[in-house]
């Protein structure tokens, strides 16, 4: 099946609709310094949507610290507070987005926004226009078991009513894919934060949202 035949479109939303990684980023870097901890970008982006007290056990014992929840929620809170306070009123949506989003949804193509940020944090910084595009949003806060884990894109899916094998996903992180092909979805990974070679479980890998634009037009992209 081409993706132009697709019923339903389900979005990441960091690094996929909004142009956001690189300011969460900064304020994750800023927030381990504080602790002395000298994390490198590249980690923080492999464990995009994924940086929980254990998912993120890695990342701290890299540095040689065997972390703890209590530090892990610490580290967390000083990060969303750097992120609100410094960064936040830079985060803007790709440019193509809003009329890619609005196009889909014309052809009557069904839309979730799948992410693993807290309902707060999307509200402050996803547009209203954009959110009234899609037909279903679900947050981190609303599910048990938050990506990598399968069940974001399992009661997305459900909740749009579409079959598992008339569905895409959007993705550009590693936890993102495994969550999307765990259920069952086709997923495109766009390299906005990663090379390909840390999407490479994905069915697609493109470089742009130019060429996602293609994809659904025209079954192919351009590259």
């Amino acid at each position: 099946m081409e993706l132009k035949e697709k019923e339903a479109i389900l979005f990441d939303m960091d690094g996929v609709v909004l142009d956001s990684m690189p300011w969460h980023v900064r304020a994750w870097q800023e927030a381990f310094r504080e602790f002395g901890l000298n994390v490198p970008e590249e980690a923080l982006y492999l464990h995009e949507g994924a940086i929980e007290a254990e998912t993120s056990r890695k990342i701290f014992e890299d540095q040689g610290v065997s972390p703890t929840d209590e530090l892990f929620q610490a580290v967390l809170k000083r990060q969303r507070e750097l992120f609100r306070k410094k960064y936040q009123a830079f985060v803007r949506p790709f440019p193509e987005i809003p009329d890619l989003l609005s196009d889909l949804r014309r052809e009557g193509k069904r839309l979730a926004l799948v992410t693993s940020s807290h309902e707060e944090i999307l509200r402050d910084i996803l547009p209203q226009a954009l959110l009234r595009l899609f037909h279903f949003v679900l947050t981190g806060d609303r599910v048990k078991r938050r990506k990598p884990h399968p069940e974001p894109y399992l009661l997305a899916s459900q909740t749009l009513g579409v079959p598992k094998p008339l569905a895409a996903a959007v993705e550009n992180a590693p936890a993102g894919i495994k969550s999307a092909k765990g259920a069952g979805l086709t997923c495109i990974a766009l390299t906005t934060t990663l090379s390909p070679e840390h999407l490479r479980e994905a069915d697609i890998i493109i470089p742009s949202h130019e060429e996602l634009r293609r994809l659904f037009k025209n079954g192919k992209s351009g590259c």
